[in-house]
């Protein structure tokens, strides 16, 4: 029902394998997908998967610093070069409306759509729309940052297949009507009323998203029935000791201990310091993760998509990347 693909998996700065942050979240209701994050070079991250800034729909950013916010600018000009009209929503913090604002003054930026904002701290639903709603969850950082949940919901109707056999009609044009909602006249004159061979069917996928934060249990309210949980882990345990004291970042150990306590039934970790970004170092950090979460763990790397189904998240094979 629902796919999450990571544009940029590193904390601060880019390396060679992993830029900075950013998330595309998109379901299988309709083409439209969401952007958490927009780190620098976004847009040539963009090139190498299957989604088009044609049909994004929003942006929401967590916070205003530059590995989350840089590549705005950017991706907004090239959707504008390349003739898209339609709004685009923004829910970031004012400060990242007001700079990108000056940018497009001192750069001369004139965009073909409207940009939509919606202030962050401002309320907590800052979207909604049939099959979605968004909500902020603020946490604790630096600068004021935020999370989101993103809560899908996509409703079909059913019709009651061994009911219409037990009733001798067997599958035809009589089963999409009284899908439909419309009541069917039989051969024999007598009547399916759609409300008695039907039912309302409703899938829902529930994602939280954190921005930078050192206090995992601020999330907890949004966690209670979540599917899936992405959070930072910038650092081991030992390390985030040694940077310290006051609101940073989270350590996998914190954030782990977390979700097992949240029973959170999937986690994803992103959002790696560079100092980890070589084979001994992401071990380490998957080592430090199993000892407090035993459930269904993933380490984001750069590209790599992963589908919820039925509450269960799986990472799909790559797909081919354009040259």
């Amino acid at each position: 029902m629902l796919k999450l693909t990571f544009l940029g998996t590193s904390s601060g700065v880019p390396t060679i394998r992993r830029n900075v942050t950013a998330l595309a979240l998109h379901s299988t209701m309709n083409r439209d997908w969401w952007l958490v994050d927009c780190g620098e070079a976004t847009q040539h991250q963009l090139q190498r998967i299957a989604l088009t800034v044609h049909d994004l729909a929003g942006i929401c950013i967590t916070h205003i610093h530059g590995d989350h916010s840089y590549g705005l600018p950017g991706l907004l000009a090239s959707a504008s070069m390349t003739g898209r009209k339609k709004p685009l929503i923004l829910v970031a913090p004012a400060g990242v409306k007001a700079w990108l604002d000056a940018t497009m003054l001192h750069t001369e930026l004139f965009l073909t759509f409207d940009i939509i904002h919606i202030d962050v701290a401002g309320q907590d639903v800052v979207h909604r729309q049939q099959g979605l709603q968004i909500e902020r969850i603020p946490l604790s950082h630096r600068v004021p940052s935020f999370g989101f949940k993103f809560s899908f919901e996509k409703t079909t109707w059913k019709v009651d297949s061994e009911a219409l056999r037990a009733r001798g009609v067997a599958p035809g044009p009589a089963w999409g009507q009284l899908q439909h909602g419309k009541d069917v006249q039989l051969d024999d004159g007598s009547v399916l009323v759609a409300a008695e061979f039907r039912a309302e069917h409703s899938e829902r996928a529930v994602v939280v998203i954190g921005g930078d934060n050192d206090q995992p249990p601020l999330l907890a309210e949004a966690c209670a029935g979540a599917d899936v949980l992405v959070h930072e882990a910038t650092y081991t345990e030992a390390v985030l000791q040694k940077v310290g004291p006051g609101p940073q970042h989270s350590s996998v150990e914190r954030i782990t201990r977390f979700a097992a306590l949240a029973e959170v039934p999937n986690l994803v970790l992103t959002h790696f310091s560079p100092r980890y970004d070589n084979p001994e170092g992401m071990a380490e950090v998957h080592a430090e993760a199993r000892q407090h979460y035993s459930r269904n763990l993933f380490l984001a790397r750069d590209f790599d998509t992963y589908e919820l189904n039925d509450g269960v998240l799986a990472k799909l094979p790559p797909a081919p990347r354009s040259k």
